[in-house]
């Protein structure tokens, strides 16, 4: 991919789509004294996928094929904004084609079986200022789901917050739509960010927004996690997906609903701002 391409998309994707970037990821100044200076960051569904293989490490490829990608997270307590150090913070995501590993059954054939396999997952502990760094790969994308990376933050071996992040969509459509190791898919990515039901029922907000920036060798997203240290976490399944959930819709036709709903202008879902004329 041209860097000059790359570089003048992302100034493109700041400058259409700043809602999606640092001024509503995660916190929000107080209006008043009584109110909380940080906002907690929203929880989501675990989904069919967590596993814990207990690999505290910061790079997570295992030579997976893609986009390279660092994410940053921090964690801070909601409402004074302190970081919080030593936190566990959990991350997993798909590959390029979509694929989790640890899991049976997967592709657009369902034919793929990654058990016993470990790329793409890792743990860090935050640092004193609350940070954490995983080096991965930019994440591809599976029928029913808008491109994500799933997380979870651990206190004291409680799990104080489950949730999933998500990636500018215009940029998510240039980098498949250009880069090989994203390409070659039987089905077309019907879900993206303005019609995935995780988003609409957990995060309407866009809280759960990384901002990205680009690198001389990679992109950088990064997104700040307000906690609430008394809580336990409630929301969230372990273990292997039910039937239908592993990589995708069982063969035959999609169950209703499971794309979300109708797109009518996909450039224009893909690039918030955009004013096009009918």
């Amino acid at each position: 991919m041209n860097k000059s391409t790359r570089r003048g998309f992302l100034g493109f994707v700041s400058a259409s789509a700043a809602g999606l970037l640092p001024s509503r990821t995660n916190a929000a100044p107080a209006a008043t004294n009584d109110e909380p200076a940080c906002i907690v960051t929203p929880q989501a569904e675990e989904g069919p996928f967590y596993s814990d293989p207990k690999l505290v490490r910061s790079d997570i490829t295992e030579g997976r094929p893609g986009v390279p990608l660092t994410l940053r997270l921090r964690v801070i307590e909601a409402g004074p904004c302190t970081a919080i150090k030593g936190a566990r913070v959990d991350i997993w995501h798909c590959d390029a084609k979509g694929l989790y590993s640890a899991f049976p059954g997967q592709s657009d054939a369902h034919n793929v079986d990654e058990t016993g396999k470990t790329f793409l997952r890792g743990t860090q502990l935050t640092d004193g200022t609350g940070w954490v760094n995983f080096n991965t790969i930019y994440p591809g994308w599976y029928d029913g789901r808008t491109t994500h990376i799933h997380f979870k933050v651990f206190l004291d071996a409680r799990t104080v917050l489950t949730g999933q992040t998500f990636l500018p969509d215009a940029l998510n459509e240039f980098i498949y739509t250009n880069v090989p190791d994203y390409g070659d898919r039987a089905r077309q990515r019907m879900v993206i960010n303005a019609n995935d039901h995780v988003i609409a029922r957990s995060d309407p907000e866009h809280r759960t927004f990384c901002a990205v920036k680009e690198e001389r060798d990679r992109y950088v997203a990064s997104l700040t996690l307000g906690v609430d240290r008394r809580a336990e976490a409630t929301i969230g399944r372990a273990g292997p997906p039910p039937p239908g959930l592993s990589g995708g819709p069982p063969p035959g036709p999609p169950p209703a609903g499971m794309f979300g709903r109708p797109i009518k202008d996909r450039l224009a879902a893909l690039v918030p701002g955009l004013k096009r004329d009918r």
